[in-house]
């Protein structure tokens, strides 16, 4: 539930679009994001590249104390809340706006 937009100008633009294409997979990107990978993005199964080396990262990262569950719950927590947050945000402005409408 995260932005695969790039934040940072020194990485490519398209790169966590590119790392992250898979079977069964979805990804929400920003406009500016889906007109770059339309110009240059490479299409390409890079999920499953590399499979090993992400098992001995997830193991380091555990060997340095990082509970990957609790990583996880509180990310999944927090962006659900930044939907939901947003949705009603929305909603608000909706109504505020019928209310214009029909109080015009």
């Amino acid at each position: 539930m995260a932005s695969t937009s790039t934040k940072n100008p020194a990485y490519r633009d398209v790169m966590y679009v590119e790392d992250l294409i898979g079977p069964e997979t979805v990804d929400t990107m920003p406009e500016e994001t889906i007109r770059a990978f339309q110009d240059h993005g490479e299409v390409a199964l890079t999920l499953e590249r590399d499979v090993d080396e992400a098992h001995r990262v997830f193991e380091r990262v555990a060997e340095a104390g990082v509970d990957y569950d609790d990583v996880v719950a509180v990310l999944e927590k927090e962006g659900v809340q930044k939907f939901s947050d947003s949705f009603a945000e929305l909603l608000e402005g909706v109504r505020g706006k019928r209310g214009e409408l029909v109080s015009a």
